[in-house]
């Protein structure tokens, strides 16, 4: 197959010389200045943990900026995830996606838990709520799922799902800050939701992340749990330390007023991914009513060599990409449990262009161009 390429050169032919490398993601910093103002604040408070100021200040803001009841930060995602589980007290079987991070089945494993794994729909690479209901078995009392590069999965039938057998639903939405559907935030569904705020996310706090719960008594167990189990000099409960720093809070509250902005700038270069590639290549959907954040901006090809193909003419043209998500988690060698063909093809298939709000239009060229001449040499 001819695939036309808008540019006169062969990509591949094209001297690299002193073009600095593009990677598949580039932490966003913003001004130092407005960094320094909330460090001043950390200095002057010399309150520097445990639910600092600037801690509080910026728990708050997420939780009204999300309009759910309880919002509490941790120190990163995947405490998130483990502490979720803990304070909603779950125990045996959880079903999962085996189309996430690692740190998804992780939590699960390390929370003493059995992963179950149920396919995901093709169409989106979130988990089917068709193969959860099949994977319901005796001992099952959770499902873990993840809003995959911020779609939002099927919440309206996962939480039908989840009423008709009496299971929590608590899902990973470590992709989806910001996103909205049906107009009201993502983060509003489930018992509870987990978020990351590391370095490589469109918010970050360079080591971060939250638990969102609906629940009063589940949130008074997630801030023991968060805390060492303590208030002041009465033990509880079993705890760790979970908490996030003012450092880090400090690093949110700057980040924070250039969220819009940053969506902005990862929409107009989603864009001109499509436009470039929409004939050669195919990408998961999203669901209607979904408002969505730019998280990522996977494409899929038609095999794993035509993937390889391309990650590697890429790669010798400085451009890094990732297989996100790869491998498929029902593959990891210390997890048992059943095959599922949807979410391995996916991972054999996926790859995920750079995407960053500092690419520039030229950036843009320079990927499309050469991921075209690669699939022209291929095909």
């Amino acid at each position: 197959m001819e695939i036309p390429a808008p540019a006169t050169m062969t990509p591949a032919m094209e001297p690299t010389g002193s073009r600095p490398p593009i990677h598949v993601t580039r932490t966003f910093l913003p001004p130092q200045e407005e960094y320094l103002h909330w460090l001043r604040k950390a200095y002057a408070s010399h309150h520097l943990t445990n639910q600092g100021p600037i801690h509080q200040e910026l728990e708050e803001t997420l939780r009204v900026r999300s309009d759910v009841p309880y919002l509490r930060l941790m120190a990163n995602g995947t405490l998130a995830l483990q502490l979720a589980i803990r304070a909603l007290g779950v125990q045996g079987k959880v079903i999962t996606t085996p189309f996430s991070y690692v740190a998804t089945t992780s939590a699960i494993l390390w929370e003493g838990c059995e992963p179950v794994f149920a396919d995901i729909d093709p169409g989106t690479c979130c988990i089917d709520p068709a193969a959860i209901e099949a994977a319901i078995t005796p001992g099952v009392t959770a499902i873990l799922a993840t809003h995959v590069y911020g779609i939002p999965c099927d919440v309206e039938a996962i939480d039908a799902i989840a009423k008709r057998h009496g299971l929590k639903v608590i899902y990973d939405a470590a992709h989806a800050f910001d996103v909205t559907y049906k107009g009201q935030s993502i983060l509003q569904w489930g018992d509870a939701s987990t978020l990351s705020f590391h370095a490589t996310k469109l918010f970050h706090t360079v080591e971060g992340g939250a638990v969102v719960l609906h629940d009063a008594a589940a949130d008074e167990r997630l801030r023991l749990l968060r805390s060492f189990g303590h208030r002041n000099d009465d033990h509880i409960s079993l705890g760790m330390n979970a908490k996030m720093s003012e450092l880090h809070a400090a690093m949110g509250m700057a980040v924070l007023p250039h969220v819009e902005r940053i969506i902005e700038q990862r929409a107009r270069i989603c864009d001109a991914y499509d436009q470039a590639l929409a004939d050669v290549v195919v990408k998961p959907g999203l669901p209607a009513g979904v408002s969505y954040n730019y998280a990522y901006h996977p494409v899929q090809f038609r095999d794993e060599a035509e993937r390889e193909h391309v990650l590697a003419a890429l790669a010798s043209q400085g451009i890094h990409c990732r297989r996100y998500f790869y491998p498929s988690l029902d593959e990891l060698p210390y997890v048992v449990g059943r095959t599922c063909p949807h979410s391995r093809d996916a991972a054999l298939r996926t790859l995920c262009l750079p995407l960053y709000p500092d690419l520039t239009p030229q950036d843009t060229d320079r990927i499309t161009r050469a991921l075209l001449a690669a699939l022209d040499e291929y095909r």
